[in-house]
């Protein structure tokens, strides 16, 4: 059977961090400073909780840096060994990225706009370990790069997937109740999810339990 990996974001502190790893996230997601959305982190914090989190759960530091330079130092403020580079960075840079960061994993976001995103795929395939699909519009007046709760067009997403030979996570607005639905159509990899799982800003630990059984149960039938 195919199993879904799951990655929790927006992390706020150690007990959010070790309720994840108690539900059975395969991953963690930390996030920086950001030009709007939640979870956001100081470096000192981001470093705090990457240190206890247990071998087996990765830690995802999410940063919106888009020079190499600017990565690499936020990974050595944070000390975490996986970095989601959330907005798009001129070719330059990310083959510079391959110079830098010789021992750490990077994921790329794609944000699902338009058919645009699957242009994408070809750019960073090479440089990068996974991309990350999420309903962000980094080119707003206020950039979005994440956690908005909105679905995209699970059709382009599943095209994606299909076009891509690395593994492919999968965000933006699930839920308990369409995850299912989501793994059915798009077929990624893993599952990533933050306001889904959240009341009044906090981890749910109920929200998270039906999350985690509803992918299950769909994984069951992949």
């Amino acid at each position: 059977m195919t199993r879904t990996r799951v990655k929790i974001c927006c992390i706020s502190s150690a007990d959010e961090a070790q309720l994840a790893v108690k539900a059975g996230a395969d991953a963690i997601g930390l996030v920086g400073k950001m030009p709007s959305g939640p979870g956001q982190l100081t470096d000192t914090k981001i470093r705090d909780i990457a240190r206890d989190v247990p071998p087996g759960v990765s830690c995802f530091m999410l940063t919106s840096e888009t020079a190499a330079t600017g990565v690499a130092e936020h990974l050595l403020r944070t000390g975490v060994s996986t970095v989601q580079l959330v907005q798009h960075m001129t070719l330059a840079e990310t083959m510079s990225l391959d110079r830098v960061l010789l021992s750490t994993r990077r994921v790329q976001v794609i944000h699902v706009e338009d058919v645009g995103a699957l242009d994408l795929v070809a750019k960073y395939e090479p440089h990068v370990h996974a991309f990350l699909l999420d309903s962000g519009r980094p080119n707003a007046d206020k950039p979005e790069l994440g956690g908005t709760g909105r679905t995209h067009d699970w059709a382009l997403s599943r095209k994606i997937v299909e076009a891509s030979s690395k593994p492919v996570f999968l965000a933006g607005g699930l839920n308990a109740e369409n995850v299912g639905e989501a793994i059915a159509k798009v077929r990624p990899y893993g599952v990533d999810i933050c306001s889904g799982v959240r009341t009044g800003g906090h981890l749910d630990p109920e929200k998270l339990e039906r999350f985690m059984t509803a992918i299950r149960r769909a994984d069951r039938h992949r």
